[in-house]
């Protein structure tokens, strides 16, 4: 159990791992969004955008549901949010770990 546990965590961690990609995660924290919504709001290429929500629709990170002719975007699990708020947390921590080393030193 622990080893099919540890292979989704580095599946899902490999699926997080472009920026981009993390910059659509916040979007879709805010609603969903279509691909012209994510472009534009992260003024981006569509091709890239596109390229990017396959990865994560390929995980089941996020999902496309088709409305008219435009296709909404959403997270499947709403706690990818508070894993993003945890990522911010430590990288915050991890730049006040460095401030102080760099103010011991001088």
């Amino acid at each position: 159990m622990n080893t099919q546990l540890q292979a989704f965590k580095a599946e899902f961690f490999k699926a997080l791992a472009h920026p981009l990609r993390i910059r659509i995660l916040e979007l879709l924290c805010e609603g969903e969004k279509s691909v012209n919504e994510m472009q534009t709001l992260l003024e981006s290429e569509g091709s890239a955008v596109s390229q990017q929500l396959s990865i994560l629709r390929a995980k089941n990170i996020v999902v496309g549901v088709k409305q008219g002719k435009q296709v909404m975007y959403s997270l499947v699990d709403p706690m990818v949010e508070d894993l993003l708020a945890i990522t911010k947390d430590i990288f915050n921590n991890h730049l006040i770990h460095i401030i102080s080393i760099y103010e011991h030193q001088n």
